[in-house]
């Protein structure tokens, strides 16, 4: 068999996801893998319906923040909302229609949010 250098523990029950880099947990990661945030630092909101039975969700996308951060906004984002939701992929997801009410929520916590979609 033929060994890859990309192998390697990727989650752990114990900790959760691994970094590739420094093989520690992702709360723990200090190397370079995890310093640069994702998105562009343009904040988009929309709405979409594609692939989820009918039912809406809002999007928010584009926000330069790490792990941790992203999910404090979002939890500050849903409770804003009254609404369950999640962080995946650097994309806060709130269930339901909510995209006036987190753009003034996000413009009083210092974003500059442009409504995206139709």
């Amino acid at each position: 068999m033929k060994s890859s250098s990309s192998g390697g523990l990727v989650y752990s029950t114990e900790s959760g996801r691994m970094c590739p880099e420094c093989r520690n947990a992702i709360a723990q990661c200090t190397c370079k893998a995890r310093a640069a945030p994702l998105g562009d630092g343009v904040v988009r909101v929309s709405r979409q319906t594609k692939g989820r039975g009918g039912k809406c969700v809002t999007l928010v996308k584009g926000l330069a923040l790490d792990a941790v951060a992203l999910a404090q906004l979002g939890k500050q984002l849903r409770t804003a909302c009254g609404s369950g939701g999640t962080v995946k992929d650097g994309v806060i997801e709130v269930q339901g229609d909510h995209c006036d009410l987190i753009m003034e929520t996000l413009r009083k916590l210092g974003h500059d949010p442009k409504r995206a979609g139709g």
